[in-house]
Order: C-alpha cells, then sequence, then structure tokens
C-alpha cells in the first residue's frame, strides 16, 4: 500500500469509528435487507457518466444525480445511503455510478460511505473512466502497457466477458475513427496485478492488443476486493461512440446484478413509402427535380418518373428471405389506378405481384393519391408559402378531403384483396402536421379526419419532431429519413445529388452546407460512378446502426424508387444488418416491430417516465424477490435473470421474453393485486462477510486530475460524415426538409437524423402519378409530392 493510500485508509478508518457506520448489515441479519431499484450516479460533468446516465434514461432506469459541481449538493454518508424502514435495513441504491475509483479529492469521509455501504449491502460500483495502476488492481499502463488515442484499435471481449456481462456479443467491440484529424478516444491499455491480496482478483472482461506487444490488456475489467466489485474502465467514451453503445446494457446489467427495473433492445424497422405510386426523378443537369417545387417555376416536367417493376417485386421477396427482415410498404392506391388509366389497361402488374405476396409484408395506408394535406399551397415562389384568405389567414385542407384520401385507400385495399393496419396511417410528406417554417400548428382539420377513421397513430419525421405526441386521440410515429433519396433510382443520381447538397459553390455544389454552422462539406465531390457504393453507403450504414444500438424504435423510411432500377436501397441495408449480425450473438437479434406496436412502445414509455419523474414507483428487492408499485394503468419495464416468474394471487406467471441473455419486458399487476411482485430464481450471491474497518482501508487516493484525458473527439461528438445530424445536431440540408420544429422535442435528448428522402421537397405543382398527363394546382399526388 503506497503513502497516499496510507493515509487515505487512516483516515477513513477514524471516520468509519467515528460515525458508526453499520457494516454488517446484509451479513449479520438472518433476514436480507431491502434495496431500492435506484442507481446512484456521481457526475462529475464528464462524458462517460453522462454516457451511463444516458443508457440508464434510455432504459427507464430509475437513478439519482448528484454533481460534484454543485456546491449545495447533498453530503454522501451512511444516511443518504441506508437507513431502516419498518425496522428493516435499507439500502436506497442498488449500484453506484462513479467518475473514477475516487472522486472526492477533498475528504475521504464520502468515499468511505460509499466503499463500506458497497460492502454492507452488496452493491456494485462502476467506475466510469479512470487510468490503470495498483488503486483498481491493475499494474501501470507500461511494460507492457499502452496509454493514448485508441482509434480504430480492435477491442474483443473476453472469454470471462462473453459467459458474463457480455454476453449478447460475438466478441469484436471495434473503436470508430470517423475523422483522422481528431482524436475520438483515449485510453489505458495494462495487466492486472499479478499479485493480489488474499481475495481479491481483477478479470478482464473486454481487452484489446498492446501495441509492440503480445500481450492484451484491460479495457473493462471486474476488480474485487475487500467486499466489493467494481467496473473498471480504461477508456473514455461519449454516449454516441460505437464501442460504448455495445457495451453499455452489459454495464447497466453488470452494476444491477441482472435486476432493474426499464429495458434496452435493437430496434430496426424500415418504411417504403410510394408503394404503388411512381417518383419524380432527380435532374443532374438542371440540378433540382422536375414536378416539385425545388425547380424554379416553370420549369419543364420531365415526365420520367421511378416506379417498381414485377422483376423488382420479385427481387425484394426473395431478398426479403434471404436476409431475413420484412419491409413495410406504405401504399397509395390511386397511384396503381393512374398506372393503369396511363396506360391503357386494367391490368398493373406490378401491384398484382405485390398483393399476391402481400403475407411477406407489413402494409400502411399512406392516402390514396398522396396529396399535401396541410395549408394549401402558393409554389408560385420557391420555397413555397402558404395561401390565405382575404382576411390573411391561412387556408387549409378541408376535413373531408383529408378523410377521404384515408378512406378511399382503405377501400381500395379492400376491394383488392390487401390487408393493412387500419390504425395506422402516414400522410404525404408527414402533411397535415406542422411544417416548420410555413405552418407553425398542425392542420386542424387533421385531428377529427384521424379520429373519423379509427387512427391511432400516424407518422411524422424525426428530423423535425424528434418525439412522439398526440394528434387529438391518436399519437404520432417520428421516422428517421435515410441519406437515401425519393428522386433518385440510380446510384449516379443518388451521388450527383449528395453532391449538389454536401459540397460548396467552389467546389460545383450549391452551398447550402456552408451557410450551416452545425454541418460540414465534403472535401471534394464523391465520384458519381463510386461514390454510392464508397462512401454513401457505408455512411449511412453507420448513422442508422448508431440508432439501432441506442434503444431506439424509431422506423427508418425510404422509398419504393429505391427498389427500383439499381435498387440503392439494398446495399445499405445489408450493411446494417451484416455489421450488426457479425457484433452480436443470436441471443440479441434485431427487433423488428410493426408502426403501430411501434406507437404503443413510446406511449407505454411516456406513461412510464412520467411515473418515475412524479416519484410514483416504487420498486425494491428482498432477497429473491422485487417488488414494484406504479400507478394503476401505467405499465412496469423491467429486465431480470432467466427463469424469474411473476407471483400472482393464485399461482405463478410466465414474466417478459428472453433477449440478450436476460428476461425483459412490461408487466402489470395480476388481478385482485395493485402492485407487480416478480420471483426471482435466486437471490444475488452476496460475497463473504468482512470486518467493519476492512472496506473503509480500501479507499483509494482520489485519482489524479491529469490522468483522465478527455480529447475534445469525445467531448464534442465527431459526426460520421456531413449528414450525420444525430451527433451534430442541425436541420437537414435537403430543401424542404428537417427543419426542427421548436419545443415540440416531446422525447427529450434524442436528435432525429436529417438529410432524407421524402421530405426533401416540399409539394407538386402538378397532381397526377406515375408521370402521365399531369393537371396543374390539382391536389392528387404525383410521382414527386413526397
Amino acid at each position: 500500500m503506497g503513502r497516499a493510500t496510507r493515509r487515505v485508509a487512516a483516515c477513513a478508518a477514524a471516520v468509519l469509528l467515528a460515525s458508526g457506520l453499520q457494516t454488517t448489515l446484509a451479513h449479520a441479519d438472518a433476514a436480507p435487507p431491502r434495496i431500492d431499484l435506484t442507481v446512484l450516479v456521481v457526475d462529475d460533468g464528464g462524458p462517460s457518466v453522462a454516457a451511463i446516465t444516458a443508457e440508464l434514461k434510455s432504459q427507464g432506469t430509475p437513478y439519482k444525480v448528484i454533481s460534484l459541481n454543485d456546491p449545495n449538493r447533498p453530503v454522501i454518508n451512511s444516511a443518504f445511503l441506508s437507513d431502516t424502514l419498518n425496522g428493516q435495513p435499507r439500502g436506497k441504491f442498488q449500484g453506484i455510478v462513479l467518475p473514477n475509483e475516487n472522486p472526492f479529492p477533498n475528504s475521504a469521509t464520502e468515499m468511505t460511505a460509499i466503499a463500506t455501504y458497497e460492502a454492507a449491502f452488496n452493491v456494485r460500483q462502476i467506475d466510469a473512466y479512470t487510468w490503470a495502476n495498483p488503486a483498481v488492481g491493475l499494474n501501470y499502463a507500461q511494460n507492457p502497457g499502452f496509454v493514448g488515442t485508441l482509434d480504430g484499435f480492435q477491442g474483443a471481449t473476453t472469454t470471462a466477458g462473453t459467459s458474463g456481462p457480455f454476453g449478447y456479443l460475438k466478441g469484436s467491440v471495434p473503436f470508430e475513427d470517423n475523422d483522422p484529424n481528431v482524436g475520438e478516444s483515449y485510453g489505458y491499455l495494462a495487466t492486472p496485478l499479478a499479485s493480489l491480496p488474499a481475495g481479491a482478483s481483477f478479470v478482464p472482461l473486454v481487452d484489446a492488443p498492446i501495441p509492440n506487444t503480445a500481450s492484451r490488456g484491460s479495457l473493462v475489467g471486474e476488480y474485487t476486493h475487500d467486499g466489493r466489485k467494481e467496473l473498471v474502465v480504461t477508456f473514455v467514451y461519449n454516449q454516441y461512440q460505437q464501442q460504448y453503445r455495445l457495451l453499455a446494457r452489459g454495464m447497466v446489467d453488470w452494476l444491477t446484478q441482472g435486476v432493474h427495473l426499464g429495458y434496452d433492445r435493437n430496434y430496426f424497422a424500415t418504411h417504403v413509402d410510394d408503394v404503388f405510386l411512381a417518383d419524380d426523378r432527380w435532374d443532374t443537369v438542371l440540378k433540382c427535380t422536375p414536378g416539385d417545387v425545388t425547380c424554379p417555376p416553370g420549369t419543364p416536367d420531365t415526365a420520367n418518373p421511378i416506379r417498381m417493376t414485377v422483376d423488382d417485386a420479385n427481387h425484394l421477396k426473395q431478398w426479403q428471405a434471404a436476409n431475413n427482415f420484412t419491409l413495410d410498404m406504405v401504399f397509395n392506391g390511386g397511384g396503381s389506378e393512374d398506372w393503369k388509366a396511363d396506360h391503357q389497361t386494367t391490368v398493373d402488374p406490378t401491384a398484382n405481384q405485390m398483393i399476391a405476396d402481400q403475407s411477406n409484408y407489413r402494409w400502411v395506408n399512406h392516402t390514396y393519391t398522396h396529396p399535401y394535406l396541410g395549408c394549401e399551397q402558393n409554389v408560385t415562389v420557391v420555397p413555397w408559402v402558404c395561401a390565405k384568405n382575404t382576411a390573411g389567414a391561412t387556408v387549409w385542407v378541408d376535413q373531408n378531403t383529408i378523410s377521404s384520401q384515408i378512406k378511399t385507400n382503405a377501400d381500395w385495399a379492400t376491394a383488392n384483396g390487401l390487408g393493412f393496419d387500419p390504425q395506422s396511417l402516414v400522410t404525404g410528406e408527414h402533411s397535415g402536421l406542422l411544417t416548420a417554417p410555413q405552418e407553425t400548428s398542425d392542420n386542424p382539420n387533421l385531428a377529427p379526419a384521424l379520429a373519423a377513421n379509427g387512427i391511432k397513430f400516424t407518422a411524422s419525421d424525426a428530423s423535425r419532431e424528434t418525439g412522439q405526441r398526440p394528434v387529438g386521440a391518436a399519437l404520432t410515429v417520428p421516422r428517421y429519413p435515410m441519406n437515401v433519396f425519393y428522386n433518385a433510382g440510380t446510384a449516379k443520381e443518388e451521388a450527383d445529388e449528395y453532391n449538389w447538397i454536401y459540397t460548396s459553390k467552389a467546389t460545383g455544389g450549391s452551398g447550402v452546407c456552408e451557410n450551416n454552422a452545425n454541418s460540414t462539406c465534403l472535401p471534394q465531390p464523391l465520384d458519381t460512378t463510386t461514390g454510392y457504393q464508397s462512401y454513401i453507403v457505408p455512411l449511412e450504414a453507420r448513422i442508422d446502426l448508431g440508432h439501432v444500438l441506442s434503444n431506439d424504435p424509431r422506423p427508418h423510411f425510404v422509398h419504393q424508387s429505391n427498389l427500383s432500377e439499381d435498387r440503392i436501397l439494398y446495399p445499405v441495408l445489408e450493411k446494417i444488418l451484416g455489421t450488426y449480425r457479425s457484433l452480436h450473438a443470436d441471443s440479441a437479434p434485431i427487433v423488428n416491430l410493426s408502426q403501430r406496436e411501434i406507437g404503443q412502445e413510446f406511449q407505454r414509455r411516456a406513461a412510464w417516465n412520467s411515473a418515475l419523474a412524479s416519484g410514483q414507483v416504487t420498486a425494491y428487492r428482498v432477497g429473491s424477490t422485487v417488488t414494484v408499485n406504479a400507478p394503476s394503468g401505467v405499465q412496469v419495464q423491467a429486465t431480470m435473470p432467466t427463469g424469474t416468474a411473476q407471483k400472482l394471487a393464485i399461482g405463478t406467471g410466465g414474466f417478459g421474453s428472453s433477449y440478450a441473455g436476460t428476461l425483459s419486458g412490461w408487466v402489470s399487476p395480476g388481478a385482485l393485486q395493485s402492485s407487480v411482485t416478480l420471483q426471482l430464481p435466486s437471490a444475488p450471491a452476496a460475497p463473504a462477510p468482512v470486518a467493519p474497518g476492512i472496506a473503509a482501508k480500501s479507499v483509494p487516493a482520489p485519482a489524479p486530475a491529469d490522468k483522465k484525458v478527455v480529447p475534445q473527439g469525445v467531448a464534442t461528438p465527431v459526426p460520421v460524415g456531413p449528414s450525420d445530424t444525430t451527433r451534430k445536431p442541425a436541420p437537414s440540408l435537403v430543401p424542404g426538409s428537417g427543419t426542427p420544429v421548436p419545443g415540440k422535442d416531446v422525447l427529450a435528448g434524442t436528435i432525429g437524423q436529417g438529410g432524407n428522402g421524402h421530405d426533401d421537397k416540399a409539394a407538386t405543382k402538378n397532381g397526377k402519378a406515375s408521370g402521365g398527363t399531369a393537371t396543374p394546382s390539382s391536389t392528387t399526388g404525383r410521382s414527386g409530392n413526397r
């Protein structure tokens, strides 16, 4: 023990004796103590503690934050951590997150209280980011060892990690390197101490090769000592980085010993809009899309739309089967009728093929002809504006028009034998919902039209409104737009439009990326022959995979045009699915929900989070029994070990479903019950009893501030690329799309991706679908009416 550690331990022992802390509650009493299911987070303002806090919030796991930077914060002492309730010892926290092994530089008192509490109540601790040193069971990072940037390193779970908290991973934990000019990680690779006190151990759970040696150094390890367990993390991270996202679930499960409220799953759903319609095409010469208002007024309509063929439909079915992934078909029946009229036939082979194969997909109403359902648009100017009446008031599309579009599409589906979800809707361009800057409120006729047609969930654009909100009795389902543009049928068209949006005027682009403080431009235009595959596909896949790994159910949306001609959507989906499946074990598959299921998930989360925020949830564990009290009608979300059952008034019932090696899900009290009671397969194993002074002596000296290097690329997240607006919040740069709506971030903390496909244009000047003769000023949706 070093001089500093001996000094801290001596002071700690004195404090322990003076305060009379009870350190043997968990071991001396015959009855087990009560442990409240809340995590204590001691926050130093660093990105790693913030990342863990974000994961707890995302999961719906109760936590209490104590900011070390708050001069009025409470003192962490015995009374803060534990008490006696109805004669039973109670631990107020089931796990403790610290910035490092000892973040209290001015006093040993608080760390001593934490150490004694952890030993007494069998509570674990995460050291969110610290340096490799003997105080955490590691050698210094030298001979062998490494200290420095970890960008591009290949970490891996160890045998102990795979058999323990990270069993849902296949092994690989790659570190990001988004920008070669910016440091995005920093850490210490070191080996465990060869000589530890009796009963102590350090087990690496995630490690990486130490450069220029044959050894591997720990990145995440379990340090057991003096009746305590610490998860020692020796690299810094933020909440967005893939290396952390892969480990976040396991870190929370380790901390809580697999028993906690809330849960985490990896979601991915993709909506294909405009099915049966045709989509307008980007003009690589005009640098706009004839047929919509991104082109100057008077631009001729080239009438060269993009529409799926029978071969495309057959390929889609085969692709889904080969990749074990279901897409949602968001359909416009009027597109099929217009195609038949334009081609003077009574048969639409593409529609017939997809309807014959309908059981392979999920189907969502997209209105009959895809008109704009917000205000009546004046498209004689760019950008368009809302039409006004003589009194200066906004003229809105009327309720009958909205209702007719919903019902006529439903009737068309019924007449053609197509089954769909009658409670879900996607309006054209998400119209009817407020669209900044032109519309500062929803179309007042939208909510009653939704109610009249039984719509419970209507889609919204997550680049405008990140959270779910009510529209009358219905609820929105925010969708992420992919940067696979609706008006691109070929890879060259996609790359050309991408160049126009994301390059400067000096290099031939629109320059719009230069005028946005939160965006960046490509240094040079992409090669339009190779740029889609070499740059856009991996970039978009990484952005979307970030959503998948963030416990985020929001679906993504693209368009039927992306399944036609060059079929440019498939490489992106294959990259997402392939990367995910290469990293995750079969126990953690992608969860692919329908729009209605996603809406219900958000609805349950909102009720749960509201109950947590208002202090209406009480949850605790006593031995092998977990009890949760929540307001009537609020479902409880929880993660429990395999083998957990729900105690009912008579007998037991099943709980949750298997995911990532645990059971998790929503649960309500059984009949004649007011609370949820879960029976664990066994109580968590308690460590061997320790003498009152042992835990106090284990308190190390405060971690030196200079050992916690935080690169700028961790403190300020580095975007994957110019179209990544998740890590660098910004409006979408696609004209007419993704302008965030002030005050509408209902689910705070999640930023929608911009860029897109569907709302990258505001309206059509013409009304007819599928490239036939167009009638100006019609409200009928055509091939480009996004």
